[in-house]
């Protein structure tokens, strides 16, 4: 078994089933839902799915835009900190959710936030 946190986490089922949840949470979160209006949620989470693989150290299938560019048009939209906080934050309570062990959580949290410069196009 390799010590990549994407095997840590429990691979593609945990990433899958943890998606899934993590954007129920977010839709229902009226701090950031507003930025999914008219977002394609299927292939918001099959991209998210592949991202959130890859960034945990499992099989690299990431085709998407990267974070600075694929976040711009959401920026404008002002999007900040304080949603990039309620993103994570919905992460967290989602593999808390999932049963995942505080210090996996933390790693987690650790990976997301080395992408929020980008995201917040800074």
């Amino acid at each position: 078994m390799s010590d990549a946190l994407f095997d840590r986490l429990g691979g593609e089922a945990a990433v899958d089933a943890a998606v899934d949840i993590f954007y129920r949470k977010v839709l229902a979160d009226d701090r950031i839902s507003r930025f999914f209006d008219g977002v394609d949620m299927d292939k918001q989470a099959a991209k998210q799915k592949a991202f959130l693989t890859m960034a945990f150290g499992g099989p690299n299938n990431y085709t998407g835009e990267d974070m600075r560019k694929g976040h711009a048009h959401l920026v404008e939209r002002g999007l900040n900190d304080s949603h990039f906080d309620a993103v994570v934050e919905n992460l967290g309570g989602t593999l808390k959710e999932l049963g995942v062990a505080d210090d996996l959580i933390g790693e987690v949290a650790a990976i997301a936030e080395t992408t929020r410069n980008d995201v917040l196009g800074k």
